[in-house]
């Protein structure tokens, strides 16, 4: 359960979209946006865009 600054329930969490890790409030400086999506690191989204390309390779 994750309680907001003024110790209300807040719904909703903001997770890394590659490795789904929570980022909370206090990490999200630290957070990468890139388009729509958050990632908690660069290292996410580095990751994220070899494994793409892993992917296609694999597939030729």
């Amino acid at each position: 359960m994750k309680f907001a600054p003024n110790k209300l329930y807040v719904e909703s969490y903001i997770k890394c979209h590659n490795c789904g890790v929570l980022i909370y409030e206090a990490k999200r400086p630290e957070a990468v946006m890139k388009g729509e999506e958050i990632y908690c690191s660069q290292w996410c989204v580095d990751w994220e865009e070899d494994r793409t390309k892993r992917h296609a390779a694999a597939a030729e």
